[in-house]
C-alpha cells in the first residue's frame, strides 16, 4: 500500500488515513495488553499523587493559602478542557506519542517535533519532582521511628545545611525504570493495585480529616491575593494531566479507540473530586502558615494528636506517588520511542526487548537522567521544569481538534469533543493564561531547551525523518520494514 502524506518539508504531516497499519520492525513494535480497568488506573495513578501529598501543602504555605482549593479548580478546568480534546484524538489516533504525535498529524512535522522535544523534559522532570516529594514522606517516617539518614543525602544542594544529595529520590528513580523494564503488562498489574492502595489513602485522610477541620484556617482564604491562587494553579498544573501520559500508552492499549477516550475521562473526573476534598481537609486543620511544605498530610494528622493515621498517610503516600512516576515515565519513553521510530531522534532508540516488547534503552536513560535531576535539583526549580511545556502541548492539541475537525470532518472518531469549537478554545486560552503566571527563570529554561531543539531538528531530524524518504523505500511514509 502507498502511503500518502500532506504538507512539505517542515510541515509535512503524518498520514491518519493509513494510522492503524504497523510501523517499523517487528523490533520496533508494542504489544497491546491493556484494558479500561488499567488505563483508568494508569491514568488516575499519574493525577493522584504528588499534588495531594506534596505540591498542595508547599502551594498552600508558600503561594496560595486556603485558596490553593481555587487553584486546582482553575488547574482541573482548564485540563477538562484539553482533556476533551485528547480522549477526541486518542480514539482517532490510536498510537504511542500522545501530543507529539496529534500535533505531527494535524500541524506538521516541526509542531510535532518540538512537542515532543518538550515532553521529553517535562516528563523527565516531572519523575524526578515525584521522587523528591516520596523522598520527603520517607524522610518523615524515618524520624518517627527515631533512625535518620547522613545528612548529606537528605536533600538536593540548597534545601537545607550540609545537604548534598537526595539519594532517596535517585534510588525511587532508578527502581521506576527497572520496574517498566519487567513488561507493560507485568507493570500495570502492580499499578492497579496500587493506585487502589492509593485511592484508600486518600479516602481515609478526607473521611478523617474531615472531623478536625476548624474554619477559622480559612481566614483569610486569599492571604496571597487572588493572583497567589493563580500562581499556584500554574505550578500545581502538571498534578491535573496524568492522563496526557496515560495516553502515550494508545499503541499499548486492546481496544484504544473505545477504551483511551473513557479512561482519558474518567481518571480526570476521579481525581478532581479528591483534590478538591483533600485540599479543603488540609487547610481546614491547619492554618495555611503551619502547614509543612514536603510533607502537609502527615505533619497535619501529627499535630492533631492522629500520629498512626500520620504514618499510615505518610506510608501511602510512598506507595502512592510512586505511580505518578511509573505514569509519566511511561510517557516520556514512549514519547521517545515514537520520536525515535519516526526518524526524529536516532533509530537507535526504538528498539523494544525481544521478549518483553519494551523500549529498554530509552527507559533506564530516562532512569538514570531523573535520578541525577531528583537527586541535585530542588523540588520547586524542578517543579517548574515540568509545566511550561506541557501547557504548550496543551494549547497545541486543543487548537489541532479544531483544525482537524474542520478539515477532515468525515474521518471516524469514536469520541467527539463537546461544545465544539468552544471547548477547545476554553483550553488554549486558558493554557496561555496560566503559562503568563510562570518564572521568568522557567521562560529561560525553556527557551534555552527550545533552542537546542531547533539545532538537533534542522541538524539532524528534518534530514532523518521518515517522512523525508522517498515513497517506498523502507520505512518511508509509515510502511512497514
Amino acid at each position: 500500500m502507498t502511503t500518502v502524506w500532506s504538507g512539505r518539508g517542515a510541515f509535512r504531516r503524518k498520514p491518519i488515513e493509513h494510522i492503524e497499519e504497523p510501523e517499523g520492525a517487528p523490533s520496533e513494535r508494542l504489544t497491546r495488553t491493556l484494558g479500561l480497568l488499567q488505563l483508568t488506573a494508569i491514568g488516575v495513578g499519574g493525577i493522584i499523587g504528588a499534588g495531594i501529598f506534596t505540591l498542595a501543602g508547599t502551594v498552600a504555605n508558600q503561594v496560595a493559602g486556603p485558596a490553593v482549593l481555587v487553584s486546582f479548580l482553575i488547574a482541573g478546568i482548564a485540563s477538562a478542557a484539553a482533556a476533551f480534546s485528547y480522549a477526541e484524538f486518542a480514539g482517532l489516533i490510536p498510537k504511542a506519542g500522545s501530543a507529539y504525535t496529534y500535533g505531527y498529524a494535524v500541524l506538521g512535522e516541526i509542531a510535532g517535533w518540538f512537542i515532543g522535544w518538550d515532553l521529553l523534559l517535562e516528563y523527565t522532570a516531572i519523575v524526578a519532582v515525584v521522587a523528591i516529594g516520596i523522598s520527603g514522606y520517607f524522610n518523615f517516617l524515618l524520624e518517627e521511628t527515631g533512625a535518620s539518614l547522613p545528612t548529606w543525602m537528605l536533600g538536593a544542594p540548597g534545601t537545607g545545611e550540609g545537604h548534598r544529595f537526595d539519594l532517596i529520590a535517585a534510588v525511587l528513580c532508578l527502581f521506576t525504570a527497572y520496574l517498566l523494564n519487567l513488561g507493560i503488562k507485568n507493570a500495570a498489574r502492580f499499578e492497579t493495585v496500587v493506585v487502589g492502595l492509593k485511592v484508600l489513602v486518600v479516602l481515609l485522610v478526607i473521611i478523617v480529616g474531615f472531623f478536625h477541620i476548624n474554619s477559622d484556617n480559612y481566614t483569610p482564604f486569599f492571604p496571597f491575593g487572588v493572583g497567589g491562587a493563580f500562581t499556584g494553579a500554574a505550578t500545581v498544573f502538571f498534578a491535573v494531566f496524568g492522563y496526557d501520559a496515560m495516553s502515550t500508552a494508545a499503541e499499548e492499549s486492546k481496544d484504544a479507540q473505545r477504551h483511551m477516550p473513557r479512561a482519558i475521562i474518567y481518571s480526570l473526573a476521579i481525581a478532581m473530586v479528591l483534590y478538591v476534598l483533600a485540599c479543603l481537609v488540609l487547610t481546614g486543620m491547619q492554618k495555611y502558615t503551619d502547614i509543612d511544605p514536603e510533607s502537609g498530610f502527615s505533619s497535619a494528622f501529627k499535630a492533631a494528636g492522629l500520629p498512626v493515621v500520620a504514618d499510615v498517610i505518610a506510608v501511602g503516600a510512598i506507595i502512592g506517588i510512586l505511580t505518578v512516576m511509573f505514569t509519566f515515565m511511561l510517557g516520556v519513553t514512549r514519547v521517545w520511542f515514537s520520536m525515535s521510530r519516526d526518524g526524529l531522534l536516532p533509530r537507535w532508540f526504538a528498539k523494544t526487548h525481544p521478549t518483553r516488547h519494551v523500549p529498554t534503552r530509552v527507559t533506564w536513560i530516562v532512569g538514570v537522567a531523573s535520578a541525577v535531576i531528583a537527586g541535585f535539583v530542588p523540588i520547586g526549580e524542578a517543579a517548574e521544569l515540568t509545566n511550561i511545556g506541557i501547557l504548550l502541548a496543551f494549547a497545541v492539541v486543543c487548537t489541532s481538534v479544531i483544525v482537524l475537525r474542520y478539515r477532515r470532518p468525515e474521518l471516524p472518531r469514536t469520541f467527539r469533543t463537546p461544545l465544539m469549537p468552544f471547548l477547545p478554545a476554553v483550553g488554549v486560552i486558558a493554557s496561555i493564561w496560566l503559562i503568563t503566571y510562570l518564572r521568568v527563570e522557567t521562560w529561560i529554561r525553556f527557551v534555552v531547551w527550545f533552542l537546542i531543539g531547533l539545532v538537533i531538528y534542522f541538524g539532524y531530524s528534518y534530514h532523518h525523518s521518515r517522512l523525508a524518504r522517498p515513497t517506498g523505500t523502507p520505512g518511508s511514509g509509515g510502511l512497514p520494514e
